[in-house]
């Protein structure tokens, strides 16, 4: 999944964006470098069980482990917890006339949606991310 990805000495990948889209599918180029978004309840890993981790679709990056997935009924995946400090980087996002907050890999700064103080216990968070920003690997049996 990683071929031809530059990164810097902090392992952060760079593309330019004629990279990224012959590396992406039009769909998910929308949702990760163009901050798009999926309709609610379409995406392939709103239902996904077993143990494994939620990668990133654009460079493989670990972000959330399965057991910190959860059904919040928005119609995305959500997620209590990334899985270490740091995989996740939070912007202000004030489009479409709201104020939420935006997150994107620490890595590539792909685009995975927003974050809301509305999950469960431990966290209280509600990572909702875009099944088109993510992939899922699940654990070898």
């Amino acid at each position: 999944m990683t071929e031809n990805i530059r990164t810097d000495s902090g392992d952060r990948v760079e593309l330019s964006d004629e990279e990224w889209k012959a590396k992406l599918s039009p769909e998910r180029y929308a949702v990760l470098r163009q901050k798009g978004t999926e309709p609610a309840w379409s995406g392939e890993l709103l239902h996904v069980e077993g143990s494994g981790m939620f990668t990133c679709a654009g460079c493989g990056a670990a972000l959330f482990p399965s057991g910190t997935k959860f059904e919040s009924g928005s119609g995305w995946p959500s997620f209590y917890r990334a899985l270490d400090d740091g995989v996740i980087e939070e912007h202000v996002d004030k489009s479409f006339g709201m104020r939420r907050t935006e997150i994107t890999c620490a890595r590539c700064g792909g685009h995975l949606g927003h974050v809301f103080p509305d999950g469960p216990a431990p966290t209280g968070q509600r990572y909702c991310v875009n099944s088109l920003s993510i992939e899922y690997e699940a654990d070898p049996a």
